[in-house]
C-alpha cells in the first residue's frame, strides 16, 4: 500500500512542480506585456477618441446655432434682449469654428 501511494506521488509530483515552474517562469512576461498594452494606445482607440471628440464638437456647435435661430425670431419679433443673445452667441459661435480644437 505505502509502495503504490509512492509511486502515485511520484508520478504526479513532477507534473505540478512543471506547472509551478511555467508560471514562475513566465509572470514576468505577461506581466510586461500586459503593462506595454496599458501604456500605449492602439490607432483604433486613437481613431475613437478623435471620432467621439469631432462628435461633441458637432454637438456643441449644432446647439449654439440652434440657440443662434432661435434669438433671431425673438429678436426679429422685437425683443431687445434677444438681439444680445444673439450677437453674443454669433461671437461664441465664430470663435468655436475659427478654433477648431
Amino acid at each position: 500500500m505505502r509502495l503504490l501511494l509512492s509511486a502515485i506521488i511520484v508520478l504526479t509530483l513532477p507534473g505540478c512542480v512543471a506547472s509551478v515552474v511555467k508560471d514562475v517562469v513566465t509572470a514576468p512576461v505577461k506581466i510586461v506585456s500586459k503593462t506595454a498594452d496599458v501604456l500605449t494606445t492602439s490607432q483604433s482607440e486613437a481613431d475613437e477618441k478623435r471620432g467621439r471628440e469631432l462628435r461633441q464638437r458637432e454637438e456643441a456647435l449644432g446647439k449654439l446655432a440652434r440657440q443662434r435661430d432661435k434669438a433671431r425670431e425673438k429678436c426679429d419679433d422685437g425683443n431687445s434682449d434677444a438681439c444680445a443673445k444673439l450677437q453674443q452667441l454669433d461671437e461664441e459661435l465664430e470663435a468655436k469654428l475659427a478654433n477648431p480644437n
